[in-house]
């Protein structure tokens, strides 16, 4: 729904809220839609599909996580400015197992756009050093390991950075690797 209804649907409940208590003085019916008003406006702030989207998440529910934010057809259109870094972020996270290659510009997005959360930062930060070290920038990941480490307060992703740094260790086999079908083909060969 277009954040604009929802402000809309807010106006005219507290209009009728109003008239309700001033002009019927049915005060306990005024008071019951002023209560009601505030589900919409609660609701421009924190769009409905992102926080359901974030429930299914909880239950490590990815496919209905996803099905959620496919409702939101124009990003800019439904949610509010404080909303489209969750919507990249959540984007992504869905996108995490399915296709690893499309989840980098997505969580670059949530960074510019903007987190609130400081493990949510940490999260996209670490999944951005994933990308960069499974693309060959080992000193990029390295930076973002490091920034995704500091951001990470509570030490929730300690285990997934130990694993990424102890992958940045290990030599990368392209530079080890030898063709078993060449032969001796050198000077002498």
């Amino acid at each position: 729904m277009n954040k604009y209804i929802k402000v809309a649907v807010a106006a005219v409940l507290i209009l009728l809220g109003l008239y309700m208590m001033f002009f019927t003085r049915n005060l306990g019916w005024g008071i019951v839609i002023f209560l009601l008003a505030a589900a919409p406006i609660l609701l421009f702030f924190k769009n409905e599909y992102i926080l359901l989207a974030f429930w299914q998440l909880r239950k490590q529910n990815m496919e209905k996580a996803a099905v959620w934010l496919q409702n939101i057809t124009n990003y800019r259109v439904q949610l509010h400015k404080s909303q489209y870094g969750y919507f990249h972020y959540l984007t992504g996270l869905t996108q995490a197992q399915a296709q690893p290659a499309k989840v980098e510009p997505f969580m670059k997005k949530a960074l510019e756009y903007g987190l609130n959360m400081k493990h949510d930062r940490a999260m996209a930060t670490l999944n951005l050093a994933a990308a960069a070290i499974s693309k060959g920038r080992r000193q990029e990941g390295q930076k973002l390991l490091e920034e995704a480490k500091r951001l990470d307060s509570a030490g929730m992703m300690t285990d997934q950075i130990k694993m990424m740094k102890d992958q940045l260790k290990m030599p990368t086999m392209q530079k080890h690797m030898h063709n078993p079908n060449m032969r001796n083909r050198g000077k002498f060969g």
